[in-house]
């Protein structure tokens, strides 16, 4: 830390693990780093990540009212300046939370320039700071991606647009992105179709648009292996927002067409809760779809609110959402190259500059405990004992021929008539493995 910029956060020191019984809102009451759970520390488990745009470029602006947060960072000068006086407040935050990780869009790392080679050279210099800084703090890039969904050259989508300069402008931007990822040893690199779907079938070929879209990655992923990069590409579904239908809608139809267009063995996906909650499912829905695929890689940690139908993006401070969460991530193994990502913003009514603090606090607590609850529920047995007993008429007998496919139709009819009729079936006891659920929470 002693490298980093101290002058925009100079009242808050690091932030510390104090126990459950500090109050202290600016303590970890619940994350403890080198606490070890399973195994692995806490730090190794959960991944904990920072975003760029919300946490620096977030102003608490809205559609009804102007910004209202006091960042003293954000000038309105829309230069490299700028962005560089950004980056410094990025990573004293980012240290002084003893986050490991943090993720960026290239536009809001850098301001967007006349032409591409302005864009391209302004995203240079700032890059080259941002690896300063990493050298400096020990902070790491979690991923990169680019920001194809802002400007208004988009406007119809950027891979999946109706205007070929347009794609061809969207490969540019991303082309340097994964380069600028590479140099900076992010763990990985990540697609978000901000505007890859359509608001009218009147106007859109999906099928065509759905082929560029798959010429498209495939560009990516040999350009992958051009620069040499290890790392996984990510795609991240969301089913609504800007469009009215985004092609990457849900885990389910991301992987459908990752196996349409012969993509799956290069890509994982990052899911977020807010996009699950959007498209109708839970978060330990999708990341049950994900890990069963073998493609969960990545989280973006936030929530929604009930009775709003749009992306809200809260902090995550839910203890039955971090628990189930984690139920699903442990389940398949825990993350790897992909983290817990704070895609969150704070309130546009918590304007201070701690409420970044304490809303980050309050997410990696929240995580924490999900974490060591999900932990005991494993230990404890009973509900994994639960899911295993239900399925025993697979283990043996004609289940398991049917398993290993080796029953035929008559096979199943000629065992049917001899039972003559199904019994024996069992209650499926929801309350209670709800109740011992809550028994960890």
């Amino acid at each position: 830390m002693s490298k980093l910029s101290k002058q925009f956060f100079p009242k808050i020191g690091n932030i510390q693990f104090e126990g459950p019984q500090s109050r202290n809102p600016l303590a970890f009451r619940h994350y403890n780093p080198d606490e070890v759970v399973e195994g692995r520390s806490m730090k190794e488990h959960l991944r904990f990540a920072v975003v760029y745009w919300h946490t620096m470029r977030g102003t608490g602006g809205d559609m009804f009212g102007w910004g209202t947060a006091d960042r003293p960072w954000q000038t309105g000068e829309g230069t490299v300046k700028e962005a560089i006086s950004r980056a410094r407040a990025m990573f004293e935050f980012t240290a002084k939370l003893g986050a490991p990780f943090y993720c960026w869009h290239d536009r809001d790392v850098a301001p967007h320039g006349r032409t591409l080679t302005e864009s391209h050279r302004n995203f240079d210099t700032v890059a080259a700071e941002l690896k300063k800084l990493q050298a400096d703090s020990g902070i790491r890039l979690l991923w990169g991606t680019a920001q194809n969904f802002v400007h208004p050259r988009y406007l119809h989508g950027a891979a999946t647009s109706c205007n070929a300069d347009v794609f061809c402008f969207a490969a540019a931007q991303v082309k340097k992105a994964m380069e600028w990822t590479h140099e900076l040893g992010g763990a990985g690199y990540v697609f978000w179709g901000g505007r890859e779907g359509y608001s009218t079938l009147l106007n859109t070929d999906m099928r065509r648009e759905m082929d560029h879209l798959g010429r498209f990655m495939h560009m990516a992923v040999d350009y992958k292996k051009k620069l040499g990069f290890k790392g996984p590409f990510f795609i991240e579904p969301k089913p609504k927002e800007p469009t009215r239908h985004q092609y990457d809608s849900d885990a389910a139809a991301c992987l459908n067409f990752l196996r349409e267009y012969d993509l799956l063995p290069h890509f994982q996906l990052n899911i977020e809760v807010n996009h699950a909650w959007l498209a109708g499912k839970t978060m330990e829905h999708e990341l049950e779809v994900a890990g069963a695929a073998g493609a969960l890689g990545s989280i973006d940690a936030n929530m929604g609110d009930y009775f709003l139908g749009w992306d809200t993006d809260q902090f995550p401070t839910d203890l039955y959402l971090t628990t189930q969460t984690m139920l699903r991530i442990l389940k398949y193994g825990g993350l790897t190259d992909g983290g817990v990502n704070f895609d969150a913003k704070v309130r546009r009514e918590s304007f201070e500059l701690d409420d970044l603090f304490i809303a980050h606090i309050a997410g990696m607590d929240a995580f924490a405990r999900g974490l060591k609850a999900a932990a005991a529920i494993r230990a404890d047995g009973r509900i994994d004992a639960f899911v295993k007993n239900r399925y025993r008429s697979w283990d043996s007998g004609i289940g398991a021929k049917i398993e290993a496919g080796k029953a035929t139709f008559a096979d199943c009819e000629k065992h049917a008539l001899k039972l003559g009729e199904v019994t024996g079936l069992e209650s499926g006891r929801q309350e209670l493995l709800e109740s011992i659920l809550n028994e960890y929470i």
